[in-house]
């Protein structure tokens, strides 16, 4: 018997058709301690799928938001100086285009380790961090940063504003496409929102994931994959109102989007209808987009291994930097475990001495790569790649080579 449908989680239309189905994985962050290595791991489905009504890319089976964001998260937002940079300088383009002062008030959803809110806190601005992981939570109030552990739904907004938690800045970075129910997110937010708001949401453009190849940025944790397109009716359903985009070349290519309470002030830019057609140029709006994508992706994953089986057989050794989530997704999908890649260096302790989860290689510091010496280092956060490279340049002194996967596997000498 066959199964039902899965009903699209913004609008509601029957799921009949798949993007990229990467099979079974782990759950990217759930790190696997020495100790446990001889034990099982959970594997779930990986399915990305696209609602031809709507066009909003959505994971076919949600897990549980407690899997990923609990009190041992291992993701710290400060451990990147080039996303540290992205963080001051947006504090200052808020700060000065919205003449906040310190008569302002900012909250920041899934505030992390405070990463971003430490510079509003420098400026004499109050803020307020809204994060349900435990570690990063207490990282952040180590820092002096008022910062309340929870999920952010439409109770807990209710609550916050009667506490009289409504701020003038209304922020979120990369963490709508995080959330399993869209409009229970989205819907809380215009309770923490004064008349005159401004919100500002970041995240990944499906645009860049298509004509990139991003696949490896499809992970359990995501359970969107976000366009302007199928955003605007969600927003729209909640009482707000997008009047302002920008383009971002974060995480591979970001949207940034502006967004009010519909009887706000704030004139609608030009940038608004400009985003909506390069979607539907790029075709966005069309399925055969979607229905191409994964035999690309498959031809991607052939590449990589034949190219990295082929440096073995040479006698090669190969390490990898980043143990971060779209890595994971990328060895798991592609099949590459310890076998091929002797140990995956990390800046970040938490990950450090751990293993890799389904892969199971090591997670080492970042010395070690000078240690051993390898003659490829695979790149697996691609989109901070320049800070990485530059990072670990010295091991040009032993003819060393740097090796990328997106969007196609080639060597940077």
């Amino acid at each position: 018997m066959s199964t039902p449908a899965r009903p699209c989680r913004a609008c509601g239309a029957a799921l009949h058709h798949s993007f990229a189905d990467l099979g079974l994985s782990p759950v990217s962050n759930a790190f696997v301690a020495p100790e446990h290595a001889a034990e099982g791991e959970m594997f779930y489905p990986l399915h990305a799928m696209v609602c031809a009504e709507c066009w909003l890319v959505q994971l076919a089976d949600a897990t549980r938001a407690e899997l990923h964001f609990h009190a041992n998260y291992v993701y710290f937002s400060s451990f990147s100086s080039s996303w540290l940079a992205h963080a001051r300088a947006y504090v200052e383009q808020m700060t000065a285009r919205l003449h906040l002062d310190s008569s302002s008030r900012v909250m920041e959803i899934a505030s992390n380790d405070g990463y971003l809110l430490q510079y509003f806190q420098q400026a004499g601005i109050p803020c307020i961090g809204i994060e349900p992981s435990g570690n990063t939570a207490a990282a952040a109030r180590a820092r002096g940063i008022d910062t309340r552990e929870l999920f952010f739904h439409r109770s807990t907004a209710t609550a916050l504003a009667a506490q009289g938690e409504q701020v003038d800045l209304l922020l979120g970075n990369n963490v709508l496409a995080h959330v399993p129910d869209l409009h229970e997110f989205v819907g809380a937010m215009p309770a923490v929102m004064k008349p005159h708001a401004v919100l500002t949401l970041e995240f990944p453009h499906l645009l860049r994931l298509v004509a990139d190849q991003q696949f490896d940025t499809i992970y359990h944790e995501h359970y969107s994959y976000l366009s302007l397109t199928a955003l605007m009716p969600v927003f729209a359903r909640a009482g707000l109102r997008v009047f302002d985009i920008e383009h971002l070349s974060t995480h591979g290519g970001s949207l940034r989007v502006y967004a009010c309470l519909q009887a706000a002030p704030h004139a609608t830019t030009t940038q608004v209808a400009a985003c909506l057609e390069q979607e539907r140029a790029a075709g966005l709006t069309r399925l055969d987009t979607y229905t191409g994508f994964g035999e690309r992706m498959r031809a991607t994953k052939r590449a990589l291994q034949r190219f990295l089986i082929d440096a073995k057989d040479q006698g090669k050794s190969i390490a990898a930097y980043g143990a971060a989530a779209k890595g994971n997704t990328l060895l798991n999908y592609c099949g590459i475990g310890a076998d091929i890649i002797d140990y995956v260096v990390d800046s970040n302790p938490a990950k450090q001495g751990r293993l890799l989860p389904g892969s199971r290689i090591p997670v080492r510091a970042p010395d070690a790569v000078f240690d051993t010496r390898p003659d490829y280092l695979l790149i697996l956060p691609w989109n901070i790649k320049e800070e990485l490279m530059a990072q670990m340049a010295g091991i040009r002194d032993w003819g060393g080579q740097f090796l990328l996967a997106n969007p196609h596997i080639h060597v940077v000498a």
